[in-house]
């Protein structure tokens, strides 16, 4: 077994603002409560929800590690009491609720993974987030099954890049939004049926025309006036998912569609959700998408790599909106 020190190092939100903010400090490595494991962890993704705690508009829940990261890979070093199902020296990937920019991580065990086949440590860094996400909105909560259409906005972000993976791996005909025609034709590149440049083309118009009625199922992350061209561009019994609101929360909406088209609206966070709810995704994500991981019909995809200290740096690609697929943060 790997000695543990008393200390590591982490990456640290020394105050709300831009990235520049993100510092390295020293903390105590953690000790792992009943239920837990300690993770030294070797990748860590970079997520939207970072960047907003960063900003101070997401804040860790109750309990949670003020140091931010939520998805890490790495070696089991240490297990708490009662944790059976994992052992020293078992490389994992987790969901975390905060931490993941550390040397080393506390995470429950129900939500730890085993790597799947054939990734490397730095793609399965960059593999819960986005799946535990795109798994719970898009499957279990929208229902989304073989033979329904299927858009996502901003296709080629670490989400819309598994979203299109899964959706058109189970099935659907899947439709993805993107702002340059390099980003479309990456959505094309990873399965998408239709790619649509939201800056030069109508994704209600094409959606209406390029299916019968309009789209069963669309997972947004936009919101602002996006909200009702979704409602627009959804079939009757269609579904839409809310995970973000990159553009705003509130708008003027008319609720008379969704009324007549009986559609269903909906959405989640998932840090602050019970570990038993995401240990559920986990098992769901192990014996269904897994074998297609580990085939290749589905994988990460990865943008850029940052050393644990460039953290400054991975958010501000992230902010630029320039990146398609992942970006990760190594560790040690």
């Amino acid at each position: 077994m790997t000695d543990i020190p008393a200390t590591m190092t982490v990456i640290e939100i020394t105050e709300p603002g831009g990235p520049n903010v993100l510092k390295p400090g020293t903390r105590d490595v953690p000790s792992p409560a009943d239920g837990e494991v300690l993770v030294k962890v070797q990748a860590a993704g970079v997520n939207r929800p970072d960047v907003l705690q960063r900003l101070g508009a997401y804040p860790p829940p109750p309990g949670a590690s003020d140091i931010p990261g939520l998805e890490i890979a790495g070696e089991v070093v240490a297990l708490g009491n009662g944790v059976d199902n994992l052992n020293v020296g078992d490389q994992v990937c987790s969901l975390v609720t905060g931490g993941g920019y550390a040397e080393y991580c506390v995470a429950p065990a129900p939500q730890c993974m085993p790597i799947p086949k054939g990734l490397s440590i730095t793609e399965a860094g960059a593999v819960p987030e986005t799946f535990f996400t795109v798994w719970n909105n898009v499957f279990d909560r929208s229902g989304l099954k073989e033979g329904e259409s299927f858009l996502v906005h901003g296709g080629t972000s670490g989400i819309g890049t598994t979203a299109i993976q899964l959706a058109k791996a189970f099935g659907a005909k899947v439709f993805a939004t993107a702002g340059s025609d390099d980003k479309c034709q990456a959505c094309l590149d990873l399965g998408a049926d239709r790619a649509i440049n939201y800056k030069t083309e109508d994704f209600v118009k094409i959606a209406k025309e390029e299916t019968e009625g309009g789209l069963d199922v669309i997972l947004d992350m936009v919101g602002g006036d996006y909200i009702q061209k979704n409602i627009k561009a959804l079939r009757p019994e269609g579904r839409l998912c809310y995970i973000a609101f990159l553009g705003g929360s509130k708008a003027e909406v008319d609720f008379m569609p969704v009324m007549l088209k009986r559609l269903t609206i909906t959405g989640s966070t998932l840090r602050a959700s019970s570990v038993a709810f995401k240990e559920a995704i986990a098992r769901n994500l192990q014996e269904k998408v897994w074998p297609m991981i580990e085939t290749g019909k589905v994988k990460p995809v990865m943008h850029a790599e940052f050393s644990l200290e460039e953290a400054m740096q991975a958010h501000a690609l992230m902010e630029s909106s320039q990146h398609i697929g992942k970006i990760v943060l190594r560790v040690g």
